[in-house]
């Protein structure tokens, strides 16, 4: 096989970011992913709308082919449920009330097919008070799993994340459920429903904050009562305007590197630094020393001392600066598509990678209903009843589309 998930068949019915993702996920290594969306388009499509392609449907989308189907017909749900007989996994995070109102619970489809895994996100989980609640990731990953509150400095207002952080975190998940999934059909025959949320990603993201919470040592309120500075650890800004930031675990020994990096031997004699355990008791005045001596150096040069010993750090870069990057490109993270068009000559891989199996080259992602003949004709639909449900306006046929 060319790609060794190319004989599974996955039903993307799920909408925005954290489902399709996970679907996206399959895709590159090869499956074939139908794109259910209704017939006026995913509402995800409209999410940034002064661009005439949306580009984050251009990430989230690609390999996909789109099948516009009307789902509140009783015939698109009979035309779902044929889809469902034919599938390997079905993603989806609609609410339990849409679920039940377009015959899409979980027993309703096992009887369809008792080999479909079944994929589904959620906001806060599957049971609990707010199992309901509707969630994106800015609330679900970010706010409710303390992340937001811990980064914050004191005073200092909630920062929101980047678009899609936690969506793509949680993505990622349902993508190892799916697979989870898929290898247990192998060993017993029979499907599953698998399941992860924004939360429990979220929490899982900062466990490592929480567990110290769990131990007596809140870092979080810590920052808000003290303050978080740790100049070994820590952004600074070089003289052209960049910024790199410094990250010393065994302080003990980087220390002194770094004291030699900088060309200030003379502070491992100050008695203020004696040892790192005076040095944070004085972090204060350290961190101005740190700060004034990167500051002098552009950043190329503060690279050139900080690599000749040894030092752990990263140039925090810009947006631009992350797509031009040699190594992120070098390791396959931001890969060229081939495509002509203009808005769409790269795009950012999926982080798993699996010796020997390559990935598929992106393709754009489709328009609404582009590919909805050549779905159901692929899966060996009578082309008379393909035929009646574009009657019926069913299925939108969207493959003459401007």
């Amino acid at each position: 096989m060319e790609h060794f998930l190319q004989d599974i068949v996955v039903v993307d019915a799920a909408t925005f970011l954290a489902g399709p993702g996970a679907a996206t996920m399959l895709g590159d290594f090869g499956a074939k992913v139908i794109k259910v969306e209704p017939p006026g388009g995913d509402g995800y499509r409209a999410l940034v709308g002064r661009y005439p392609v949306p580009y984050h449907w251009l990430l989230t989308s690609r390999n996909k082919q789109s099948l516009a189907l009307d789902l509140s017909k009783d015939a698109g749900q009979a035309l779902l449920h044929q889809l469902i007989a034919k599938a390997d996994v079905m993603t989806t995070n609609f609410m339990p009330e849409q679920l039940e109102r377009y015959q899409m619970t979980y027993p309703t489809l096992q009887a369809v097919n008792s080999r479909l895994v079944y994929a589904y996100i959620t906001g806060y989980g599957d049971i609990g008070p707010e199992a309901e609640r509707r969630a994106f990731d800015v609330t679900g990953w970010w706010a409710r799993s303390g992340m937001m509150e811990f980064i914050r400095d004191p005073g200092q207002t909630p920062l929101m994340p980047a678009p899609g952080m936690g969506d793509h975190a949680t993505a990622t998940a349902l993508f190892a459920a799916i697979m989870s999934g898929l290898y247990k059909r192998e060993r017993t025959g029979k499907g599953c429903r698998v399941s992860t949320s924004l939360a429990a990603n979220g929490v899982w993201a900062n466990g490592m904050a929480l567990q110290g919470v769990i131990a007596g040592n809140d870092l979080a309120q810590h920052r808000q009562t003290v303050g978080w500075v740790n100049p070994l650890s820590a952004p600074y800004g070089c003289a052209d305007g960049s910024y790199l930031v410094l990250t010393m675990i065994n302080t003990q020994r980087e220390f002194p590197q770094l004291c030699e990096a900088l060309g200030h031997p003379e502070w491992l004699d100050d008695e203020r630094f004696a040892d790192i355990r005076q040095a944070m008791r004085n972090r204060n005045e350290l961190q101005q020393l740190i700060a004034a001596a990167i500051g002098g150096l552009d950043f190329a040069e503060a690279a050139r001392r900080l690599d000749a010993q040894g030092i752990t750090y990263s140039k925090i870069q810009t947006m631009q600066e992350v797509l031009e990057d040699e190594q992120l490109q070098a390791a396959g993270i931001v890969v060229a598509t081939g495509d002509t068009q203009g808005d769409y000559s790269q795009t950012i891989a999926s982080p798993i990678n699996i010796s020997g199996e390559t990935k598929k080259v992106p393709q754009r992602a489709p328009d609404i209903g582009a590919d909805s003949l050549q779905v159901l004709r692929d899966l060996d639909f009578a082309e008379s009843y393909v035929q009646e449900l574009v009657s019926a306006a069913v299925v939108i046929d969207g493959s003459s589309a401007d």
